[in-house]
């Protein structure tokens, strides 16, 4: 029995020896988990002030805070999603901050996203700061915070409210949106640049009018409407439009530029007349005509395609500032100069060439300028018309005063064909011919149909037969204002020659009929005959052989009638030609003709009468007195007279008592009628 007392006691001694020692474990263990813990405890310890001071705002017991519960939830939701927003907003910066040239659709989408945030976060930034607004303000009213927390919020609200009324979309992102779209006009820039090339000018060499193509390719004018729509979606329309004008219009003027057009910026005091500008003249009617129908004609194609889903007032507006600072107004203007300028006959013809070159266009002027946009241009062009018309009737309807004005000046001192003559005859010949005369008769029609007077074909026929008949009348007189009759046989001769050569075979000429050529004609002969009789057919005269053929008197006697009908006939003919040497025949059949008749009326006399009686005088010591001329060198004298002298023409100074003519035509008569051509 002790026996088993004793174990049981062991037993019970090595339990509570094993107990002890897992409680001792178990103690080494609490203190190493309580080491550990001690510094957590620290900075709970710590950081309970922080969670202490910002509870400490809310006062309110738990049914109050439980009721405010659900109004917080509602307010949190819409500013919560405000932010995703916001931070999507962020993410397209990146994109939005690349070049939309490499990938213009996939930029166009994310600036389309960005619009679409940016709306929402402008319908909802306001919700979201009215709704918080209504939290704090209920928790104003219950009494639920520190007055002095809400103080606090309610400021931040209202900065929060003031920023967004002030600021819009450009601070919800930052400024992305206006980068994004600047970066958009760009590319706009851009790719009308590079695909705006300058029309070769070897396209305007071509008679044929043809309509230019658009000078952009399909795939360049789809992507510069894809930016339009978006850039006018934002507001930036006429910045686009603005860019488009600067472009295009710089194109058209750098095509224009090889075409040399400095004369489109004279003024009216840098030429005296239009024979100065003739030129410019003729070349303007040219270059405005490639202009119009190759360089304006694909603007407004390409306006058409590039603005045509915009709206028509848009693409015509955008058109008629390309039109008009490209340089379709400095070509109405010197229209107009040329119309301010001083009155000539030649101006009449330059009016009609203008006239000819804007109603070759009218229809393209109507289609291309039409539109209530291009009122300015317009304008001009009715303006230019008008001037053109009225002062191209006044000019002609004047003709017939001037050619009788002309009548009391003096004729030629050398009996040629006056300028007035010449000038007319060519200048009629012109009216009529079918390059004015269609012209003219337009002119005329219209301008009479202003004063609503009807016009008649035949009255252009009978001015210009009326200034005919002038020009005759002029010829009588002045035939009869010369002293020296002989000179006046010989202007009249000229001018009835001229009159029948000049018009023969002509529109005018047609209009006169064979009776009035055969009058002048027979003029012509008749003052010919005249002119050789009086003149030039008296010197054989001189050469008598009375009291020669039987030398009744001796050798001597012979020879001393020899020397004395030589002097004679030296002292008649120096005389003759010296005069006559300063009158010119101008035409050079007429002039050889009457040379030939005055050497065939003198010269054989003459040679006949020195193989006969020269030897009587030959020996003599002052031989040279008697026997002056060779034969060959009478010939030669005659036939080189009459001969035109360069620049000794007489000038047709047109005037009148109101001085409307007072130029008149000063250039010589080559000048004169190339600028009529």
């Amino acid at each position: 029995m002790a026996s088993q007392v004793n174990n049981d006691c062991i037993e019970k001694l090595i339990a509570a020896s094993k107990s002890l020692r897992v409680s001792l474990e178990k103690s080494h263990s609490l203190g190493l988990a309580l080491q550990k813990t001690g510094p957590r405890l620290e900075e709970i310890n710590q950081r309970l002030p922080v969670l202490q001071a910002a509870v400490r705002p809310i006062r309110a017991d738990k049914d109050a805070l439980v009721a405010v519960g659900g109004h917080i939830n509602r307010a949190v939701g819409p500013a919560a999603a405000v932010l995703k927003v916001f931070d999507a907003v962020h993410g397209l910066e990146k994109s939005l901050l690349s070049d939309p040239r490499y990938d213009l659709p996939g930029y166009l989408s994310v600036l389309k996203r960005l619009e679409e945030a940016l709306r929402f976060l402008s319908d909802n930034c306001g919700l979201a700061i009215q709704w918080l607004d209504d939290i704090v303000e209920y928790m104003e009213d219950n009494a639920l915070a520190d007055s002095g927390y809400l103080s606090n919020l309610k400021k931040s609200l209202k900065n929060l409210r003031e920023f967004e009324n002030a600021e819009g979309k450009s601070r919800l992102d930052g400024g992305l949106l206006e980068a994004a779209l600047d970066k958009l006009e760009n590319e706009f820039r851009r790719l009308l640049t590079e695909h705006s090339v300058p029309l070769p000018m070897s396209s305007s060499t071509g008679e044929q009018a043809c309509i230019a193509p658009s000078p952009l390719p399909v795939a360049v004018i789809q992507k510069l409407q894809a930016i339009l729509w978006r850039l006018i979606a934002n507001g930036r329309l006429e910045k686009c439009v603005s860019i488009y004008v600067e472009v295009r219009s710089s194109n058209v003027r750098a095509s224009l530029k090889a075409l040399n057009l400095d004369y489109l910026d004279m003024s009216i005091s840098e030429f005296n007349d239009v024979q100065s500008i003739e030129g410019y003249i003729a070349q303007w009617g040219k270059h405005l005509e490639f202009a119009v129908k190759h360089l304006f004609e694909a603007e407004y194609k390409l306006c058409n395609d590039v603005f045509e889903r915009i709206g028509v007032d848009v693409w015509m507006g955008c058109f008629s500032k390309i039109a008009a600072q490209a340089g379709i107004l400095a070509f109405l203007q010197f229209g107009k100069t040329v119309t301010e300028s001083k009155k000539d006959p030649i101006k009449l013809l330059k009016l009609l060439d203008i006239f000819a070159s804007l109603n070759k266009l009218r229809l393209d002027f109507n289609r291309l300028f039409g539109g209530a946009a291009c009122m300015e241009i317009q304008n001009l062009t009715r303006d230019l018309i008008k001037r053109v018309i009225d002062g191209a009737a006044e000019i002609f309807w004047e003709l017939l005063v001037q050619v009788e004005i002309q009548r009391q000046n003096p004729p030629p001192q050398d009996g040629n064909v006056p300028k007035l003559v010449s000038f007319i005859t060519d200048y009629c010949n012109k009216l009529l011919g079918d390059g004015y005369k269609p012209i003219l008769t337009q002119v005329l029609v219209i301008h009479r149909s202003w004063k609503h007077e009807k016009f008649q074909e035949r009255l252009l026929i009978n001015e210009v037969l009326n200034i005919v008949k002038a020009i005759e009348l002029n010829l009588e007189t002045w035939i009869k204002a010369y002293e020296d009759t002989t000179l006046s046989n010989l202007f009249a001769m000229n001018n009835h020659w001229h009159l029948f050569k000049q018009l023969r075979g002509t529109q005018l000429g047609d209009l006169l009929g064979d009776h009035w050529f055969k009058e002048h004609e027979q003029y012509k002969e008749y003052y010919a005959a005249v002119f050789l009789r009086d003149s030039w057919g008296k010197l054989p005269s001189h050469l008598s052989r009375e009291g020669l053929i039987l030398f009744s008197g001796g050798r001597a006697t012979a020879r001393d009638l020899v020397k004395k009908r030589l002097k004679t006939f030296n002292e008649s003919f120096d005389e003759m030609y010296k005069n006559q040497s300063n009158w010119v025949i101008s035409d050079k059949d007429l002039r050889e003709k009457t040379c030939q008749l005055i050497v065939q009326a003198v010269v054989p006399v003459y040679r006949s009468y020195m193989q006969n009686y020269g030897p009587l005088v030959e020996q003599d010591a002052s031989s040279s007195k008697y026997a002056k001329y060779s034969v060959q060198t009478l010939e030669k004298m005659l036939m080189s007279l009459y001969q035109p002298r360069p620049g000794r023409y007489n000038s047709f100074k047109g005037r009148s008592p109101s001085g409307k003519f007072n130029n008149g035509v000063q250039a010589e008569h080559r000048r004169t009628t190339s600028a009529v051509m």
